[in-house]
């Protein structure tokens, strides 16, 4: 660890860094994930509590980060969090936010002009923020040499062919045109669907349901695995009940589906899952267990390989 807000890992031939903006407690549980009942929170306080669960508060603890790849030669983005300056009325505690993003990457030593891959595992707003940045009033790719990969169902949903998510909300329309529309303008957006690979170590699968692109990246190296599953998983309690979802699941029967396929296969290939929003180490194991799932060892535990 180099920084408390930049951490290192390795993964076969790849090097993984988590680029960690804020982390603290963010929404009562009931309202994040509102059918996971109070007593699994309480039944398993010793380890949720205070990385996952603020006990006091009763609000979930999550954390808003980047992770940074450098594989095959190359550096890959996967989400890019919030973003500076947005527009975003319809989640006050988006709205206007400042952050050091592009400080916090310095220091792994990545600048905008390094980065070759960004991927937006899905496109909510702050999972694509920092795709772009305002240069004198105008919003413009904040990587200039990166093709973004977007799933091309949330790209359509989200987009203006769809009326911008049927108009439902309105931070949907302005998160499209201030964080979207300006790379598919310069020419650096490619549209995918189904499976999509991007080296011979990283691999993009469809699982929708949180959205209807929503996706999930598998990274396979040597003896190693790992798969980014973005808003699959706000909280590991959802690991011990895969039939729930956040309140920001749109289609929920196809959410928990391809939560509990995800899941099902990071238990039988011992993959590291690698949350969008988890706090503490971020990532973590998951074993079948009798009843569903069962966590296995956090990211810091794991033993070397």
């Amino acid at each position: 660890m180099t920084n408390e807000n930049v951490q290192r890992m390795v993964l076969g031939d790849v090097e993984v860094i988590r680029v960690v903006e804020w982390q603290g407690p963010f929404a009562p549980t009931s309202g994040l994930v509102p059918d996971v009942t109070a007593d699994v929170w309480k039944d398993n306080e010793v380890w949720l509590a205070p990385d996952h669960w603020d006990p006091v508060g009763d609000r979930a603890t999550v954390a808003l980060q980047t992770w940074v790849l450098r594989s095959g030669g190359r550096t890959v983005l996967v989400d890019t969090g919030v973003g500076n300056g947005r527009e975003r009325p319809g989640s006050p505690g988006f709205h206007h936010w400042q952050g050091d993003f592009l400080g916090l990457l310095a220091k792994t030593g990545v600048r905008p002009q390094d980065v070759d891959v960004v991927v937006n595992t899905h496109i909510h707003g702050d999972h694509v923020g920092w795709n772009t940045m305002d240069v004198d009033g105008e919003w413009v790719p904040t990587f200039p040499h990166a093709e973004y990969l977007l799933p091309a169902a949330d790209d359509f949903h989200f987009g203006p062919d769809n009326a911008y998510g049927n108009g439902l909300r309105v931070d949907d329309r302005l998160i499209y045109e201030d964080s979207i529309a300006p790379v598919h303008r310069s020419g650096q957006a490619v549209l995918w669907d189904g499976l999509h690979r991007i080296d011979e170590h990283l691999t993009l699968e469809s699982a929708p349901g949180h959205t209807p692109g929503s996706s999930v990246l598998r990274l396979a190296s040597g003896t190693d695995r790992a798969v980014f599953v973005g808003d699959l998983l706000h909280s590991p309690v959802q690991i011990l009940r895969p039939s729930c979802n956040s309140c920001f699941c749109m289609a929920p029967e196809q959410a928990a589906a391809s939560r509990r396929r995800i899941l099902g296969r990071a238990a039988d290939d011992r993959e590291l899952v690698v949350p969008a929003h988890f706090g503490g180490a971020g990532a973590v194991e998951v074993r079948r267990g009798a009843d569903g799932f069962t966590l296995g060892p956090w990211a810091t535990d794991r033993p070397a390989r």
